[in-house]
């Protein structure tokens, strides 16, 4: 009788401890402030568009989103950071054009990758480059500017975020595509690339709308194209690469949310779907489009096939043009 009662209280204290377990996994989520990581530092687009969305998005789920800015190694060390992370919903990325489809063509040995170990949960939005100059180069157009470089081989240089960011990438699709050698100086994030711009240390940027229009209104730089096939309505007078001479050039930068993989599906529908409304406000859409940047909410599945054809569009680019790491 003893050991039967015993039993019988062993299992008692089994059940409620499953029990307990089973309420503790079924907590709403979440249930803590979440780390959003922004793998450059303020002032790019990637900062803008994550602060943008974190205040927003923290409302809709209750808890704080959290703003984690860390720069460097063209957004590799977020990346792995991410990469790293607990699968739990906690920790979130603002990937990029180059977290997800330059690093991998570029690099060799990566540690992480885009489809091993992140999920995607949505497209936030995206914009195009804008080709810029400090007025003391002696170029009011593009035609002006390869005319420019083609009489001073070497001579000019360039900033980016880094080497493989989107911004550098750009440049390099424009040397290849224009026949020119200008020289590349590479920052850690494209803010300080601005202030060097600005400050006429380097001659001219690829960098978003929403960073370089400001500086361009005030005429500290002077704007020469627009990246993508079709002018920005931001900018309507600014004429695209296209127009100006480089036929076919067309690029942008893209911004998008991912999490660690093996994050569970309900936390990343909870997620997209909270993204999704948050995007879709006339607030929020108007606010990004007031700073050059086009909301592109979506689903994980639209979000993975997209990322796939960016990485083979920049594996044959970097292969034409023969781009190694510095």
């Amino acid at each position: 009788m003893k050991t039967r009662a015993a039993l019988n209280v062993t299992l008692c204290t089994m059940s409620t401890l499953l029990c307990a377990s089973g309420a503790a996994q079924q907590q709403p989520y979440p249930t803590k402030p979440i780390r959003l990581i922004v793998p450059y530092p303020a002032g790019g687009s990637a900062d803008l568009i994550g602060r943008a969305v974190n205040e927003m998005l923290a409302k809709r789920l209750g808890q704080p989103v959290i703003v984690d800015n860390r720069g460097g190694a063209a957004s590799i060390i977020g990346a792995e950071i991410t990469a790293r992370a607990a699968p739990d919903g906690y920790t979130v990325l603002v990937a990029t054009i180059t977290t997800l489809a330059v690093n991998p063509a570029l690099y060799s040995k990566l540690p992480y990758h885009p489809e091993r170990d992140f999920a995607p949960v949505s497209m936030l939005g995206s914009t195009p480059y804008l080709l810029v100059v400090h007025p003391t180069v002696p170029a009011r157009s593009v035609a002006q500017l390869v005319a420019h470089a083609k009489a001073n081989p070497g001579k000019l240089n360039f900033g980016s975020a880094g080497i493989g960011s989107g911004n550098h990438l750009a440049t390099e699709m424009f040397k290849h595509m224009a026949a020119i050698h200008i020289v590349h100086v590479p920052y850690k994030g494209v803010g300080a690339a601005t202030i060097d711009v600005v400050g006429a240390q380097i001659a001219l940027l690829f960098a978003g709308v929403s960073v370089l229009k400001p500086h361009v209104d005030s005429g500290r730089l002077r704007a020469l194209a627009i990246s993508t096939a079709q002018r920005s309505t931001t900018v309507p007078d600014i004429p695209t690469l296209d127009e100006s001479g480089i036929k076919g050039y067309q690029t942008k930068s893209w911004n998008s949310l991912v999490v660690p993989r093996r994050t569970p599906t309900a936390i990343i529908q909870r997620l997209n779907t909270e993204l999704i409304a948050v995007l879709n406000t006339s607030q929020l859409a108007n606010q990004l489009k007031s700073q050059g940047i086009e909301p592109e909410p979506g689903t994980p599945a639209e979000l993975a096939r997209y990322i796939r054809d960016e990485m083979v569009r920049f594996q044959n680019l970097i292969n034409t043009i023969g781009l190694k790491p510095e």
